[in-house]
C-alpha cells in the first residue's frame, strides 16, 4: 500500500521540480522578449534546438549551476497571474495522468511543451490583463487631466532619445519642475507606471520618452499624454526585425509629429537625412552641427578624449560657449537639441553653459570609466548602425592601445549580417584588438575584419563578456595604455 502511494507520488514530486526551473526560464525569456506573442516565437523558432534541448535542462539555469542573470525575472503581477494559470493547467494534466494514465503531461514531456503553455496562459489572461491595463491607463488620463498647464514633451527616435531626454531634465530643472520617464520607461505602460507613481501636482514639465518596435506604438502613448512639444533625436535602420522596413520606422516616429495640437511644435534634428526629409506637418525648430539653415546649429566644435566644446546662437542672436566633459560628436548633436528646447522655454543663456558643463554621463552611453589603470568606455546599453559608428570616432581619440570588446548588433532582421560585417570592417581600421562575445553571434564581424586583412593573432572569441575582461590583463599594450571600448551587451535571450 506504502510503496504504491510511493510509486504514484514520486513521479509528481519529480515533475514539479524538473518543471519549476524549466517554466520559469520560460517566462524570463516571454518577459525579455516584452510579452510580445510574435517576438517569443520568432525566438523559440531561432533558439530552438539549444532551447529545448540544452537550455530547458533548467537545473542549468537555475538550479545546480549558479547562473547570475543580467536582467533576472521580474516577478510582476502579470507574471504572477501568469503562472497562476499556468499551474492550473498543470493541475489539470496531472489529473489526466492519474486518472487516464496518460503519459502527455510527463517530465520530458514538459520539458517541450512548457513554452507552449507560457503562450497558452498569456492567451488566457490576455482579457483580464487588456482590462487591468485600461484601468491603469484611465487612471494616468484622470491625473493628467487634473494638470491642465503641464507641458508635455515626447522625446523619440532609433537613438539618442534616452541621452536627449537625460539632457534636456538636468538643463530644465533649474528653473522648473520636471518629471522624465526614468531608465527605459519607454513603452505605454512604462509610461502609465510613471504618471501613476511619480506625477505630482508641483510638476511643470513631463518628459516621456517613446520607444517602438512596431508601427502604431508611438501614437499609443500620444493618446494617453498627448504632448505639447515633440523631439525626433533620429531615425535609423534599429529594430528592423520587427518594423520590417525603414519606411515603417520613419513613419512610426512621425506619429509623434502628428500627435500635436495645431499649436504644437517639433524640435527636428536635421543631422539626420531621413528626419530633414520628411514634412512634420507641424511648425518645427531644426536643429544639427552642419546642416545648413538649422534653427540651432552647433559650430566650432573641438571634440577629444577629454570632452567636447562648442558654440550655438541662440533665440536672443547671442553666441553662446558650450563645453562639456561628455565623449562624442553624438553627444553635441544631442545637447543641442536639448538646448534648443530649453532656449525656447526660455532658460538663461548662462545657466544653460553652466548646466551643460555639469552634465554626466548617461549609464552604459559611451560612459567612461576608469578602473585599475585602463579606460573603459561603456557603451553596453544597446549598439545600433549609427552609435557604433560614433562609438569607434570616440574610441579612435584616444591615444592609447585600442580595444574592442563586442557581442554585435541585433534586432537588424535581414540587414543583420551586412551591418555586422561593415562594423567589422569598421573596427578593423580602427581597432588594436578585437574580443568577440559569442562564435556563432559575432561571425559576421569576424568576416568583415579578416576582409580588411586584419590580423588573426589580435582577435579573440570569448564566450562570456566576463572571460573578455579576463583576457584584457593577457593583451601587451606595447607600452601604450589601454582603453576599451565595451560596444553592447545582449541580453539573457539572447
Amino acid at each position: 500500500m506504502i510503496m504504491t502511494l510511493i510509486g504514484q507520488v514520486l513521479p509528481i514530486v519529480v515533475f514539479v521540480c524538473c518543471y519549476i526551473p524549466v517554466v520559469l526560464y520560460d517566462y524570463h525569456m516571454f518577459q525579455l522578449n516584452s510579452y510580445d506573442m510574435g517576438t517569443q516565437i520568432s525566438w523559440l523558432v531561432r533558439n530552438s534546438i539549444r532551447g529545448y534541448v540544452l537550455r530547458h535542462l533548467g537545473f542549468l539555469y537555475y538550479g545546480i549551476k549558479p547562473h547570475q542573470a543580467k536582467k533576472p525575472l521580474v516577478y510582476t503581477n502579470r507574471v504572477k497571474r501568469m503562472l497562476l494559470t499556468n499551474g492550473i493547467l498543470v493541475a489539470a494534466g496531472i489529473a489526466g495522468v492519474c486518472f487516464q494514465g496518460s503519459l502527455l503531461f510527463t517530465p520530458l514531456g514538459l520539458f517541450f511543451l512548457s513554452p507552449i503553455l507560457v503562450l497558452l496562459s498569456n492567451c488566457i489572461n490576455a482579457p483580464l490583463e487588456r482590462a487591468i491595463n485600461r484601468w491603469y491607463i484611465a487612471d494616468a488620463r484622470r491625473i493628467l487631466q487634473k494638470m491642465p498647464r503641464l507641458l508635455v514633451i515626447g522625446i523619440t527616435g532609433s537613438y539618442g532619445k534616452t541621452s536627449t531626454k537625460y539632457f534636456l531634465y538636468r538643463l530644465l530643472s533649474p528653473r522648473y519642475q520636471v518629471l522624465m520617464t526614468p531608465e527605459s520607461y519607454n513603452t505605454p505602460m512604462g509610461v502609465v507606471k510613471t504618471i501613476r507613481g511619480q506625477l505630482k501636482p508641483i510638476h511643470e514639465i513631463f518628459i516621456c520618452e517613446m520607444g517602438a518596435k512596431k508601427p502604431g506604438e508611438i501614437k499609443e502613448i500620444c493618446d494617453i499624454v498627448h504632448p505639447h512639444y515633440g523631439i525626433i533625436s533620429s531615425i535609423g535602420p534599429q529594430h528592423l526585425e520587427t518594423f520590417k522596413s525603414l519606411d515603417n520606422i520613419i513613419k512610426t516616429k512621425f506619429e509623434l509629429a502628428r500627435a500635436l495640437p495645431e499649436d504644437g511644435l517639433m524640435f527636428l534634428n536635421y543631422e539626420n537625412d531621413y528626419i530633414r526629409q520628411t514634412p512634420a506637418g507641424r511648425k518645427t525648430v531644426s536643429y544639427g552641427r552642419t546642416s545648413a539653415g538649422c534653427d540651432y546649429t552647433a559650430r566650432n566644435i573641438r571634440v577629444s578624449s577629454a570632452g567636447s566644446s562648442f558654440a550655438i546662437t541662440l533665440s536672443s542672436g547671442r553666441e553662446q560657449h558650450f563645453e562639456t566633459k561628455l565623449l562624442g560628436m553624438h553627444n553635441v548633436e544631442n545637447i543641442t537639441g536639448a538646448i534648443a528646447v530649453a532656449d525656447y522655454l526660455g532658460l538663461d543663456p548662462e545657466d544653460l553653459r553652466l548646466s551643460v558643463r555639469r552634465l554626466e554621463s548617461v549609464p552604459h552611453r559611451l560612459e567612461l570609466i576608469r578602473r585599475n589603470g585602463i579606460t573603459i568606455i561603456d557603451d553596453a546599453f544597446n549598439a545600433n548602425v549609427s552609435g557604433t559608428k560614433a562609438a569607434l570616432e570616440v574610441l579612435n581619440g584616444f591615444d592609447a592601445f585600442k580595444i574592442l570588446i563586442t557581442p554585435g548588433m541585433i534586432e537588424l532582421g535581414e540587414q543583420e549580417d551586412a551591418y555586422n560585417r561593415e562594423f567589422g570592417r569598421a573596427a578593423g581600421r580602427v581597432c588594436d584588438y578585437v574580443i568577440l562575445v559569442g562564435a556563432r553571434q559575432t561571425r559576421s564581424i569576424l568576416a568583415g575584419l579578416r576582409s580588411v586583412q586584419y590580423p588573426e593573432e589580435t582577435i579573440y572569441i570569448a564566450e562570456q563578456v566576463e572571460e573578455a575582461f579576463r583576457k584584457i590583463d593577457t593583451i601587451p599594450a606595447k607600452g601604450l595604455p589601454k582603453v576599451v571600448l565595451l560596444e553592447n551587451d545582449l541580453p539573457d535571450n539572447y
